[in-house]
């Protein structure tokens, strides 16, 4: 009796609403791979007990097939009977839960074949080793882009503590008489040095914030497009899978008018396919030629500009911010000078 129970636990079906509704389910990243194996072998239903009597059956009833040896049953000594009801539904419900979700597992393989592996998936090499390509100069451009914006927090505190070791030494220049001379050029070197360093700073802040442009709107952007075409494909797929397991099947009335729906459905999801990866085609084309020109430019300026400024060469330093259209702030503002753009 026990294993006939079992047994039909095993096989029973779980019903569908007639709109396909299995109920609020949580989509499992892992589905495909746990149901290559639950197919195989059905519902796991080895590592429990056997129950007999029904759900109302007591803890005497319950044999563990841990106890079964060869051909012989260990009967376990009783236990209390108190709570064993309780036992007994808790573990039934567990292996109810167990085959219910196998079941409607089982539904949405053959519900969304695409999505789950069963239809072929369209695959255009050139493209997405384009964008793959993309993704990687991305999370490689948002390093450097973090590394430039901690150098500049970095030489902004260096230059503020250089103005105020500056003022430090001008205060003792005039307060020092035989120490005059010794604080007076200490603190005109400082004076210079904070100078020069806020000048690198308008080269540095112009260099982060056309990284950070290309970065994190021009890179975004078609990465966004990309996303469209990828969703676009895999419905693409889903129903041309459709419409091909239509086109193999039997070709009576009732299927021609549903092979017609497939096929309008599936020359629509083509159409925004193709049109979607041409997209993505042009705008990968167009960011790689900017990306070059941009990083041509601002990779000159952030080499000449640290290259003046560590050598001492102010005309040199104050050259390259002209020849890159910067321009300062007018001097006493608080902060170093943010750049401007022409």
């Amino acid at each position: 009796m026990s294993d006939g129970i079992m047994s039909k636990a095993a096989t029973m079906e779980i019903p569908i609403s007639s709109n396909g509704d299995t109920g609020s389910l949580p989509e499992d990243d892992g589905l495909e791979q746990d149901l290559q194996q639950v197919m195989v072998s059905g519902p796991n239903l080895n590592e429990t007990s056997i129950v007999s009597g029904g759900y109302g059956g007591t803890a005497e009833g319950i044999i563990p097939t841990s106890t079964i040896k060869g051909s012989g049953l260990h009967q376990p000594h009783p236990s209390p009977a108190v709570g064993g009801e309780e036992v007994v539904r808790g573990i039934a419900v567990e292996k109810f839960d167990i085959v219910k979700k196998w079941g409607i597992n089982t539904y949405k393989v053959s519900c969304f074949p695409g999505r789950f592996g069963r239809g072929s998936r369209t695959v255009d090499l050139e493209l997405e080793t384009q964008i793959e390509l993309l993704r990687e100069t991305k999370r490689k451009y948002e390093c450097v882009l973090q590394l430039a914006r901690a150098f500049t927090n970095h030489f902004y505190s260096l230059v503020q503590t250089q103005h105020a070791l500056g003022d430090a030494f001008a205060d003792l220049s005039q307060k020092s008489p035989e120490l005059q001379e010794e604080f007076g050029y200490n603190a005109e070197t400082q004076k210079l040095l904070c100078k020069n360093g806020e000048t690198l700073l308008g080269a540095v802040n112009f260099f982060v914030s056309s990284i950070n442009t290309l970065v994190n709107k021009t890179m975004e952007d078609t990465l966004m497009t990309v996303k469209q075409y990828e969703t676009a494909r895999l419905e693409y797929d889903a129903y041309r899978t459709d419409l091909e397991e239509l086109s193999m099947g039997p070709r009576d009335a009732s299927t021609l008018c549903r092979l017609d729906a497939a096929q309008n459905q599936f020359q629509s999801h083509k159409d925004k396919y193709e049109k979607l990866r041409a997209d993505v085609a042009i705008k990968l084309k167009f960011l790689e030629e900017n990306k070059i020109k941009v990083m041509h430019k601002q990779l000159l300026l952030f080499h000449n500009a640290i290259s003046a400024y560590f050598a001492g060469n102010q005309q040199q330093l104050e050259q390259t911010l002209k020849q890159f259209n910067i321009k300062l702030k007018t001097p006493g503002a608080e902060k170093p000078s943010w750049l401007e753009e022409q």
